[in-house]
């Protein structure tokens, strides 16, 4: 499993942290751990697939 910072996933997905934070507190994107400084971290292969799925959904 390879995680991702937010920064990472937000860059990913070409979204705004914010809006990566976001989905992580409406659940749609599942943090598996947390770094030194409390940030969450995904990983890198629920994150592919949520991007999928929402391109499938007429994007972010």
């Amino acid at each position: 499993m390879s995680l991702m910072s937010t920064e990472q996933v937000a860059e990913f997905l070409g979204v705004k942290v914010e809006r990566v934070k976001r989905l992580a507190r409406e659940s749609l994107l599942i943090s598996k751990s947390a770094d030194e400084n409390g940030e969450p971290q995904f990983d890198a292969d629920e994150v592919a697939k949520y991007k999928a799925l929402a391109a499938r959904f007429g994007g972010l």
